[in-house]
């Protein structure tokens, strides 16, 4: 499996050079990135040179927390664990200064990326593109619903929750979040806890968006004990008699 991804990323670098920026072969997947400005064109290719017929699905990325952790919980105590939150994340309790914790800011320029998943039917082959939007601030890739019909819902997803525009798409509307839905869902600076609760109101006979009422706050696992029922016998009748 991997010398058949080596050898098809030889192909893709000999077709395409300095376009393809980067490449790596991960749990058997080829993924390779490739500029904004360079998408509509390697796509197009990909299906036509290389026989690519189908787009599996179309993801958005957030890399705007990346590699920061918030749980430490290799060490266990009596006490419990240590403490889970960092604020590392910038919703994590949904509320800027909350117990003292201020989110964090990347401005990284790679924050955005979209990432597609194509299958060869003909070659049995896969392959994963990955390209990063621009602008942080306002993240736009090239729409590939006229190479591949099946993006249309992919990319309206992908706009629903991370916000990302695709120039060019027929009906770039929201998808799984309600018409009135403030924000994209799936960015790391949207709250966990929300904006709006919804709720149906018998009085008024419809449904009514209201403030949110629950408390953010951070789940902490549970101690680690030793559980005396899978403890071998000598073992529980020390516990027993001690």
């Amino acid at each position: 499996m991997a010398e058949a991804q080596h050898a098809l990323a030889e192909r893709l670098q000999q077709a395409f050079g300095e376009t393809l920026q980067n490449w790596q072969v991960h749990v058997g997947d080829l993924t390779i990135e490739v500029a904004q400005s360079d998408l509509y064109r390697v796509m197009l290719s990909l299906r036509d040179d290389f026989r690519f017929e189908q787009l599996i699905d179309v993801c958005g990325v957030d890399y705007a927390a990346w590699k920061q952790d918030e749980w430490i919980t290799e060490d266990a105590s009596g006490a419990g664990f240590s403490r889970g939150v960092r604020g590392n994340q910038f919703a994590r309790l949904g509320l800027t200064g909350v117990y003292g914790l201020e989110p964090v800011t990347t401005n990284t320029g790679r924050r955005f990326a979209a990432v597609y998943h194509l299958l060869s039917v003909s070659r049995n082959e896969r392959l994963r593109v990955r390209v990063f939007c621009d602008n942080d601030d306002f993240p736009v890739i090239d729409s590939v619903v006229s190479v591949w019909a099946g993006a249309n819902w992919f990319e309206r997803e992908t706009f629903d929750l991370y916000g990302i525009i695709f120039d060019g798409h027929p009906d770039l509307r929201r998808i799984l979040t309600d018409y009135g839905f403030v924000g994209h869902p799936f960015r790391k600076d949207f709250p966990l806890i929300g904006n709006v609760e919804v709720r149906y109101n018998e009085e008024k006979g419809r449904v009514v968006y209201e403030p949110v009422s629950i408390q953010p706050r951070v789940l902490v696992p549970r101690v680690i004990r030793e559980d005396n029922r899978y403890a071998e016998p000598d073992a529980q009748e020390d516990a027993s008699n001690g």
